[in-house]
């Protein structure tokens, strides 16, 4: 078996097969993914450890999370994997668990397998880690969790979009009393969340009211915790956007051990989509953030510093989008 009957296979020049498992210049996806149907049907394997010293590169990709255990992670591992090896790499995860001294292990441990580039998702990244990856010339990619000044990629999610949608929904069902439960405020993306919430209140002529908006810790006690604390306002909310999902799934058992229904009494959003929001009881409305996007834009930013003799950082953006399930619904007539 070699390259000349993978092309065949493929229908393609041998030179665009070479492209396609070195990964050395642009094929085009639908082409690439011809190449990599044929060698799969024809069990070709490419030498991967001949093909990285000739190269140069170890055609490992790095990717470090903040809380695997948080269904979000494991969805975005599987989509940054599945597009990795599609392209002939392998991904190597690390989690921080929201701890520095993790951080810099990661960090270590990337530099030591000599990864072609880092994918990041942790809010533990510090200056330190950055300059340690920056001085071994390794491409960076900052997923929502970037900061200015560094010649890295960042990819910002649109979270505006998806919470206008979201707040636009409840409003069209009659709802005028709206609770946000948000994350940690050490946290970029629950900082823009929340300004996003706020925003939308001023937008459509909603009053902001701190007595419904109370910080979570983006995990089911924490969601818990601060609906407990929202439905002793004296006038609750009648809807909640939650600041992701597991917070969402909180909400939802401190509502009803209130001895409320979701939505007859409260309605309730989610953000992330992640897969249990199709299985909650309600199935969650909640503000898609497709992984598989975050993943396809994360690859190919790592592939254009990786490419080009002089990393240099470029933005991209995800797009959000609001899902309706059961767990929204009218506004209470008694309002």
């Amino acid at each position: 078996m070699n390259i000349k009957e993978v092309a065949k296979r493929a229908n393609v020049s041998t030179a665009t097969v070479s492209r396609t498992i070195n990964n050395t210049s642009f094929v085009d996806p639908k082409t690439a993914k011809k190449v990599w149907k044929a060698i799969d049907e024809l069990g070709y394997h490419p030498n991967t450890h001949a093909r990285s010293l000739a190269s140069g590169r170890s055609r490992i990709l790095g990717l470090i999370v903040s809380d695997i255990v948080n269904p979000f992670f494991p969805e975005l591992v599987k989509s940054f994997e599945d597009v990795v090896t599609q392209h002939g790499y392998e991904i190597l995860i690390a989690n921080t668990d929201y701890c520095a001294t993790r951080m810099a292990l990661c960090v270590k441990r990337m530099v030591e397998r000599q990864v072609d580039g880092v994918a990041i998702m942790t809010s533990e990244m510090d200056g330190a880690s950055i300059e340690a990856l920056a001085h071994k010339s390794i491409p960076m990619v900052f997923l929502d969790v970037g900061t200015v000044g560094h010649l890295v990629s960042n990819i910002n999610i649109d979270y505006a979009q998806g919470i206008d949608e979201a707040v636009r929904h409840l409003l069209g069902l009659g709802h005028r009393r709206i609770g946000f439960i948000s994350g940690p405020n050490n946290l970029k993306s629950a900082r823009i969340r929340r300004s996003a919430f706020i925003e939308c209140l001023d937008k459509y002529g909603l009053v902001e009211n701190e007595q419904l908006i109370f910080a979570g810790n983006h995990k089911f006690d924490g969601g818990l915790a601060a609906m407990h604390h929202l439905l002793t306002a004296e006038r609750p909310p009648t809807a909640v956007l939650a600041s992701n999902d597991l917070t969402a799934f909180g909400a939802i058992r401190a509502i009803r051990l209130a001895g409320l229904r979701v939505p007859d009494d409260v309605s309730v959003v989610g953000f992330d989509d992640i897969d249990p929001a199709h299985f909650a009881e309600p199935p969650l409305t909640t503000v898609r953030l497709s992984r598989s996007d975050l993943a396809e834009k994360a690859f190919h930013a790592l592939m254009y510093s990786v490419n080009i003799s002089t990393p240099a950082g470029r933005e991209f953006v995800v797009e959000t989008h609001l899902v309706v399930r059961e767990s929204t619904g009218s506004v209470p007539l008694d309002e």
